[in-house]
């Protein structure tokens, strides 16, 4: 094992320089699979954040003087140099999140090089309206970036979710202070590596790496700092929108989720189940929109649970680095004492283990792919989010039976439904309170596709056009035609 006195030194990057934290502090990063130290990382202060704001306040009308179409180019250099250090940036991400590598390598990487091709063909299409108002004024409309945006990112998909909030905030003129969770900052700071490599100007994307309590409050403080867009949770989401009030910054909320995949008795039950087990165990459940409630009508509810459990069962926990693993461990000791915890509830509300519900191994945070039978909609691990790979499989009678319990949680961000009935599907998905619902399948997201959900689970959306309503104004203008 290499020696603490070898790890690499992380900086913060403040207006186009990689430099020392004010306070002089550094925290110690681990590796969730072994427990070891595998770096050190700048712990940002307030004052860093103030000078990161400075600096992206200072970079707003040098970004935006460059032609949009020149904007373009450099956001698609920059999407031209994440694929060819696509490896490291790969294994840097496997490494620091725990993440299997083949899944890193299929997923994350390869999403986050599309968000930011994709907007980088926005750069010369974000377009005003001319508005006919009335025939003595030519009136029409424009957007302007927001200005400066506070981009706050989770430990769970940090590539991929972190430039889901670059990627458009620099396509519509916008400068960004990017905040990393604290456990997984490794990727953003490459990612700020390669921007200034590929030409984009200091101060136009900062990162100030740190604890949410200091670098992330300072953020949604700041008066310079004109909007906040957060992954997160629920409790965390408030906190923001009530520091967000001192200027009122605008701010968009990704926050938690209870997803429920349904699955009737006219279903492919292989691919239910398959895509079910994927659905919950993927990252080991450290997803938003896991289909952690799996409901299943009453007929092929103990088929769906045993092969349920099958699968689980046969899931490969291991090394991220090896290509045959399928899920890693949990991203900290403190997430699994959470999900163990979880596990407990669970025996002691009066559901059934299946399979798993303990860690796996004395090193690193395993925990085994874990599901519940016979789980009543009222109980906690029905209701609420466990981030882990802990599966609830409730039954239900019909599709009225189903609405019921697969909205009847605080949150509202995905679903899944699984029917041969096209009629049942098209009544199911209208009713289904979701951001998104998948139909005989579950998961994906695109970023041409608006992610995101409403009550517990947030609000506004991100990806395609939406986001570029999130990083711009409209202004409106009046030129008289007459004197």
């Amino acid at each position: 094992m290499e020696s603490t006195a070898d790890l690499k030194r992380y900086e913060l990057l403040i207006g186009g320089e990689f430099v020392a934290p004010s306070g002089g502090e550094y925290s110690t990063n681990l590796d969730p699979a072994t427990e070891n130290a595998i770096a050190y990382v700048a712990q940002g202060t307030s004052a860093d954040v103030d000078r990161a704001v400075q600096a992206a306040r200072a970079a707003l009308k040098p970004w935006n003087a460059i032609r949009a179409a020149e904007r373009g180019r450099i956001l698609m250099r920059l999407a031209e140099l994440l694929r060819e250090n696509q490896e490291e940036l790969a294994a840097l991400e496997s490494l620091d999140a725990g993440k299997p590598i083949a899944g890193v390598q299929r997923q994350d990487v390869p999403a986050a090089i599309d968000t930011l091709a994709y907007y980088a063909g926005w750069c010369d299409k974000i377009n005003g309206q001319v508005v006919p108002a009335r025939p003595d004024a030519l009136t029409y409309t424009v957007r302007e970036p927001v200005g400066v945006v506070g981009a706050i990112v989770p430990w769970n998909f940090p590539l991929m979710i972190g430039m889901w909030k670059i990627a458009p905030a620099l396509a519509c003129g916008c400068t960004l202070i990017v905040k990393p969770a604290e456990i997984t900052p490794l990727s953003a700071l490459m990612v700020g590596r390669l921007a200034l490599e590929a030409g984009l100007p200091p101060g136009v994307l900062n990162i100030v790496t740190g604890k949410g309590s200091v670098v992330g409050d300072a953020l949604v403080a700041h008066p310079g700092v004109d909007k906040i867009t957060f992954t997160g949770s629920p409790s965390v989401g408030r906190g923001i929108l009530q520091g967000a009030a001192g200027n009122f910054k605008r701010v968009t909320l990704e926050l938690g989720g209870k997803s429920a995949n349904v699955i009737f008795a006219d279903a492919n039950i292989d691919s239910a189940v398959r895509a079910t087990a994927s659905g919950i165990f993927f990252n080991a459940g450290q997803v938003c929109s896991a289909g952690s409630r799996v409901l299943v009508q009453r007929a092929v509810y103990d088929e769906v649970v045993e092969r349920l459990g099958q699968r689980a069962r046969s899931i490969k926990l291991g090394d991220p680095s090896q290509r045959e693993t399928n899920m890693g461990p949990l991203i900290s000791a403190k997430q699994m004492k959470t999900v163990l915890d979880y596990v407990d509830i669970g025996k002691g509300e009066g559901a059934s283990l299946v399979t798993g519900g303990k860690r796996s191994g004395e090193r690193g945070y395993y925990v085994e792919p874990t599901v519940f039978a016979n789980v009543e909609h009222e109980m906690r691990i029905s209701q609420e989010e466990i981030f882990g790979p802990v599966a609830s499989v409730i039954p239900f009678d019909d599709e009225a039976d189903a609405l019921r319990i697969a909205n009847g949680t605080a949150y509202s961000l995905a679903a899944g439904v699984w029917s041969a009935d096209i009629g049942r599907v098209h009544r199911m998905t209208a009713e289904l309170k979701a951001g998104t619902v998948w139909v005989n399948t579950y998961g994906y997201t695109d970023v041409r596709l608006p992610w995101g959900g409403s009550g517990d689970s947030g609000f506004g959306r991100e990806h395609g056009d939406v986001a570029i309503e999130n990083f711009t104004e409209p202004k409106a203008v009046w030129v008289a035609l007459t004197s």
